[in-house]
C-alpha cells in the first residue's frame, strides 16, 4: 500500500502532486474532524504549491497504478510553522479535514420570530435542518465550493430520514458543531467525499465485516504488530442518586455488585424528572456506563505484510475481527484510522478500536441525551406580551410534537416503556396576538378508537419537554399536547403522534460453556449462572435454553431450560454415542443471546448389556402381562377371529369405539361420537362443539346466550371484534362487557350511565391494574381513577378541565399533587377564601357548613390591590368561626382574605 499527496486550488482544479514530504501523519476519525500533519522542505519539488492556501488530497493505492481519494481525504492548508534559522528550511503544516470548513458557516435569525432568542426547527428532518444552513449560507456567498447529495426527505443513500426533531438553535451557532452534535446523539453519520458533504441515517453508513464466511480478521504477526491498551477506573461507580423536580429523588444500585474498594457513588441532577420510570432509565444508563474499567485499544498495523488494508478492505465505522480482551478475536468497531510516513518513506498505520462495551457506552450516552432533552432547547416566548383581555385568551395548538420511547428494566426484571415528548413553544393566541401561557398538558392513550385520553404530564410554560413512565412495551400509543392560559385551554396538537413503545433491544450475555457429567445411564448438563467471562446475568433474564445435537447428524434441538444456576438430567440417550450441548440466554422481552461454546459427552451404560434376542419366551410372561396397549395396531386381523366368537358375554361393560357413530350428514351438519369424544358440525362442515374424551373439556364455537331477550349473558356475541362476554340489562342494549387484549390483559367496560355521558373501565394486566371513569364521546378521562403497579399505587381524580388531584405511593415516598380541601362536620383542616369589605371594620367569618370539634388555630392572609394600608386581627375565635377586624389607613373597597384553620 502507498500514499501520495495532490494539491488542489481552493474550490478549484488539481494543481499537481506534492511528492517529497519529509514526514506525514493523517487521521480519519468516525463522525469527527480528521487532520493531516506534514513536514516539507522549502526547496523540494512541489513546495511552491504549499506556499499559498490550497487543498491537499491524500490518495491511496494498493498496486501503484490505481489511485483513490478516500472519504474525508481532503484537507485544508491553513496553519504553517517554520524557523528562519533552520538551514534545511523545513516547514511544518497542520491541515484539518475539509469538513472543518463548516465551522465558518453560522446560523442567522431567519424570517420567523425567534423563540426565547432561538430559531425553531419544528418536526424537521436532519436534511431540512442542515440544508437550511447550507442554502442560506450560499445565498449570502459563504462556502461556495461545498456541495451535498442529501435532500429534505432522504439521506445520501436515498433512504428516508428515520428521525424528525423539534429543536431550537441560537443564531451564531456554526454548522460543524451542529453536525457533530447530531452524530453524537445517534441521529446521523457523516463524511466528506472531496468537497461534497454526505449525511446518512445513523448506523447505516458502515459495514459488519466481522461476520460471514470470509470476515476481515486482523491478526497478530500478519496484520498487527503492537496492541497497546490504556484502562482506567476513574469513572467507575456502583450506585447512583437521581434528584429531579419537586423533591423527587431515587437511589439505584448496580445488580452486578460493588468494585474492589466497595461502593462508589455518583450523582445525577436532572430537572423535569418526576416519575420513577424515567429516573430508573437514567440511573440504569449511568450505572452501565460506569460499571467497570474503560479501555482504549490501539492496534499498530504492518501495511507491508497485512492481508487486509485500510480503505481497500475496511473504513472508519466498519466492524472487523481483531484481538480484544485477553487477545481473543472479537468484533470491534474501527473508530479511527491513522497512517504515517517517516523520513525514510516507511508507511505505518494505527487503528483505534471499540469493543462491544464501548459501543454500548456510546448508545447509552445517546439515549441519555434524548431523555434529558439534549436535542431540544427550552421553549418560551421571546416577544413582549400584549395587554391581557378581561377574559383569558385561547392559545394556539403547540406545533412540532415528537415523541421518542425507550425501555428500562423494573425491579421485577421486566421491560417497561418510557416516553420523552417534545413540542414547539406557544407564543400567540388563536388570532395571532402575543401571549404568555401558563403551561402545557400532555395526553396519551393506547392507539385504539374509543379508549379514553389520559392526562400524563403537566409542564410549566418554559418547559416544552415532558417524560412519562411506565408504559407497556410493544404497544402503540397516541399522544397530543395543548397549551393552557390561566385556565383557558387551547386546541390539541394535530394530528396525534403515534409511537410504538420501545421494547428492550439488548440480548443477555452469552452463557458460559455447559458443564457435562454422565452417571447411572443419563447425562447431567449444568450451568454456573454466569455469562462468558464471568459476566453477571442481568435482572431481566428469563431462562437459559439447553440445546442438544448428534454431531454425526447435525441439527440442534431444545431439550429443556434453566432459570438459574443448576442442571437438568437428559435420559434415554444411546450408550457410547457423542452428543453436543450448548446454551442460549433469553430475557423477558424475548431477546436471545448468541449460542455458548458447545461441549460434548457420551452416555456411560448403567449395565453391561441388554436382553438378548429370543431370551424372553412365553413361559417367562406372567398372566395378563400382554395387554391391548402392548399389541401393535392392526396386529390382530379378522382372519384370526373365529365366526361368532365375539358374543355379548365377551364384551366389557364399557365398549371402546374404534370407529365413529354419526347422526346426520357425514360430510355436513351432524353430531358424531368417535374415539376423540362427542363433536357437532354445522352445514358447512365446520366444527362447532367438542366434548373431549381425553379430558372432558367442552369447546363451543360461536355465540352462546343464556336467553334471547331481557337480562342475559352472551358469550362470544356474533359480530364482536374480540371474543368477549356481555351482560345485558332487563331492557334495552346498554350492555357491559369483558374481554382479553392481545397481551393477556382483562378489560372490563361498564354500560353508560343514565345521562349517557360516562362509562367506567377496569384494565387488569400482569403488572398493572387500572380503574377510571371516562366520557365515551370525547374519550377523555373524567372522574376518579386508581392505578396500581408492582412499584407504585396512584389514586386520584382526573378530568379534561383538568382538575388533577392524586396520591401516589411508592416504596420510598407518598406524594400528593393537586388541591387539598377538607370540609365537613368533623373537619380537621379548612382552606377557603372570601371577599372582605374594608369599610365595615368588623366582619364575622363562619366555617361554612363545618363545625370544628375543638376551637381551631387560624392563619389569615389579605390581598388588596388598592392604595392605603390595611392591618387586621381576629377576635372571638370559636368552633364555628371568628370575627375579623380590619383597620385601614386610606384603604377602601374590598380585599380578599385567604384563611387556613386547623385543629389538633
Amino acid at each position: 500500500m502507498d500514499l501520495r499527496l495532490v494539491a488542489h486550488a481552493p474550490n478549484g482544479d488539481r494543481l499537481g502532486s506534492i511528492p517529497q514530504p519529509l514526514s506525514l501523519e493523517a487521521a480519519w476519525p468516525l463522525n469527527d474532524v480528521g487532520g493531516l500533519r506534514l513536514a516539507y522542505a522549502a526547496g523540494a519539488v512541489g513546495a511552491e504549491l504549499l506556499e499559498q492556501p490550497c487543498e491537499v488530497a491524500i490518495e491511496w493505492s494498493a498496486d501503484g497504478v490505481t489511485w483513490t481519494e478516500p472519504p474525508d481525504g481532503r484537507f485544508l492548508r491553513i496553519l504553517r510553522r517554520g524557523d528562519s534559522t533552520d538551514q534545511a528550511e523545513v516547514v511544518r503544516y497542520e491541515l484539518p479535514a475539509f469538513v472543518w470548513m463548516l465551522r465558518k458557516l453560522i446560523l442567522y435569525s431567519g424570517s420567523a420570530p425567534l423563540v426565547d432568542g432561538k430559531r425553531a426547527f419544528l418536526s424537521a428532518t436532519p436534511g431540512a435542518i442542515l440544508r437550511t444552513w447550507l442554502t442560506e449560507g450560499q445565498t449570502r456567498g459563504a462556502l461556495p465550493g461545498v456541495t451535498w447529495d442529501f435532500t429534505l426527505t432522504h439521506d445520501s443513500a436515498g433512504v428516508e430520514w428515520a428521525k424528525v426533531l423539534t429543536i431550537y438553535y441560537e443564531p451564531g451557532l456554526d454548522l460543524l458543531t451542529t453536525l457533530i452534535n447530531l452524530a453524537e446523539q445517534g441521529v446521523i453519520d457523516f463524511q466528506m467525499q472531496g468537497r461534497e458533504l454526505r449525511v446518512f441515517n445513523a448506523d447505516t453508513l458502515h459495514n459488519d465485516l466481522a461476520a460471514g464466511d470470509a470476515p476481515v480478521d486482523l491478526r497478530y504477526g500478519r496484520d498487527i504488530t503492537q496492541a497497546p491498551e490504556v484502562g482506567t477506573l476513574e469513572d467507575a461507580a456502583s450506585a447512583v442518586l437521581v434528584v429531579g423536580d419537586a423533591g423527587f429523588q431515587q437511589s439505584y444500585v448496580s445488580s452486578a455488585g460493588h468494585g474492589p474498594w466497595g461502593r462508589w457513588e455518583m450523582f445525577i441532577g436532572q430537572g423535569g424528572v418526576s416519575d420513577p420510570g424515567t429516573a430508573t432509565l437514567l440511573a440504569d444508563t449511568a450505572i452501565k456506563r460506569a460499571s467497570g474499567e474503560r479501555v482504549q485499544r490501539t492496534r499498530s498495523i504492518a501495511l507491508e505484510t497485512a492481508r487486509w488494508l485500510p480503505f481497500r478492505d475496511y473504513a472508519p465505522g466498519d466492524l472487523v475481527l481483531a484481538p480484544g480482551e485477553a487477545a481473543a478475536m472479537q468484533s470491534l468497531r474501527v473508530r479511527q484510522i491513522t497512517l504515517t510516513r517517516d523520513h525514510k518513506r516507511a508507511l505505518a498505520g494505527h487503528l483505534v478500536l471499540n469493543d462491544r462495551l464501548l459501543e454500548r457506552d456510546l448508545r447509552l450516552a445517546r439515549r441519555t441525551a434524548g431523555i434529558v432533552g439534549g436535542s431540544t432547547s427550552s421553549g418560551g416566548s421571546g416577544a413582549k406580551p400584549a395587554p391581557e383581555a378581561p377574559a383569558p385568551r385561547t392559545p394556539t395548538a403547540p406545533p412540532g410534537l415528537i415523541v421518542d420511547s425507550a425501555a428500562f428494566i423494573d425491579t421485577s426484571g421486566y421491560a417497561r416503556g418510557q416516553i420523552t415528548a417534545t413540542w414547539g413553544a406557544v407564543t400567540q393566541d388563536v388570532v395571532g396576538v402575543a401571549l404568555d401561557i401558563s403551561g402545557y398538558e400532555l395526553y396519551g392513550r393506547k392507539n385504539e378508537v374509543g379508549l379514553p385520553w389520559l392526562l400524563l404530564a403537566v409542564t410549566p410554560a418554559d418547559d416544552t419537554t415532558a417524560t412519562y413512565s411506565p408504559l407497556p412495551v410493544g404497544e402503540t400509543w397516541a399522544f397530543k399536547v395543548r397549551a393552557v392560559n390561566n385556565g383557558r385551554r387551547g386546541g390539541f396538537s394535530a394530528p396525534p403522534v403515534v409511537e410504538a413503545i420501545a421494547d428492550d433491544p439488548d440480548a443477555p450475555p452469552v452463557p458460559t460453556t455447559p458443564l457435562l457429567a454422565t452417571r447411572l445411564g443419563v447425562v447431567h448438563v449444568s450451568w454456573d449462572g454466569l455469562g462468558a467471562g464471568a459476566e453477571p446475568m442481568p435482572t431481566d433474564l428469563a431462562r437459559v435454553r439447553v440445546w442438544m445435537q448428534d454431531p454425526l447428524a447435525p441439527g440442534w434441538e431444545e431439550i429443556g431450560y434453566l432459570d438459574a444456576a443448576g442442571s437438568i438430567v437428559v435420559p434415554g440417550l444411546p450408550y457410547g454415542a457423542d452428543r453436543d450441548f450448548r446454551f442460549t440466554a433469553v430475557d423477558h422481552s424475548g431477546n436471545e443471546s448468541a449460542a455458548s461454546p458447545s461441549a460434548t459427552i457420551a452416555t456411560v451404560p448403567l449395565v453391561d448389556g441388554d436382553a438378548a434376542e429370543g431370551s424372553i419366551t412365553t413361559g417367562a410372561l406372567a398372566a395378563n402381562a400382554v395387554t391391548a396397549a402392548k399389541v401393535a395396531a392392526g396386529a390382530i386381523e379378522a382372519s384370526h377371529i373365529a365366526a361368532e366368537a365375539v358374543t355379548a358375554d365377551k364384551l366389557q361393560a364399557v365398549l371402546a369405539l374404534a370407529t365413529r357413530i354419526v347422526a346426520g350428514d357425514p360430510g355436513a351438519a351432524r353430531v358424531e361420537l368417535n374415539e376423540d369424544g362427542l363433536e357437532a358440525y354445522d352445514s358447512g362442515g365446520a366444527q362447532t362443539v367438542t366434548v373431549s374424551a381425553a379430558s372432558g373439556a367442552v369447546s363451543i364455537v360461536g355465540q352462546l346466550s343464556t336467553g334471547v331477550v331481557g337480562r342475559r349473558i352472551i358469550v362470544n356475541p356474533a359480530g364482536s371484534a374480540d371474543p368477549e362476554i356481555r351482560w345485558y340489562p332487563s331492557t334495552g342494549t346498554n350492555y357491559a362487557r369483558i374481554f382479553v387484549d392481545n397481551d393477556g390483559s382483562i378489560i372490563h367496560i361498564s354500560g353508560l350511565n343514565s345521562g349517557g355521558d360516562r362509562r367506567s373501565q377496569v384494565i387488569q394486566r400482569g403488572d398493572e391494574w387500572r380503574m377510571h371513569i371516562y366520557n365515551p364521546s370525547t374519550a377523555l378521562a373524567s372522574g376518579g381513577y386508581m392505578f396500581a403497579q408492582p412499584t407504585q399505587l396512584e389514586v386520584g381524580y382526573n378530568d379534561p378541565t383538568p382538575a388533577l388531584n392524586r396520591w401516589r405511593f411508592t416504596s420510598t415516598v407518598a406524594e400528593y399533587k393537586g388541591r387539598l380541601d377538607y370540609f365537613g362536620g368533623d373537619a380537621g383542616l379548612l382552606m377557603f377564601s372570601l371577599s372582605i369589605n374594608l369599610n365595615s371594620g368588623l366582619s364575622t367569618i363562619a366555617w361554612g357548613s363545618a363545625t370544628m370539634l375543638t376551637t381551631p388555630f387560624c392563619a389569615i392572609g389579605l390581598t388588596y390591590s388598592g392604595t392605603g394600608v390595611v392591618t387586621s386581627y381576629m377576635t372571638a375565635r370559636s368552633t364555628s368561626g371568628f370575627n375579623l377586624r380590619c383597620d385601614s389607613s386610606g384603604a377602601v373597597g374590598s380585599a380578599t382574605a385567604m384563611i387556613w384553620a386547623w385543629r389538633k
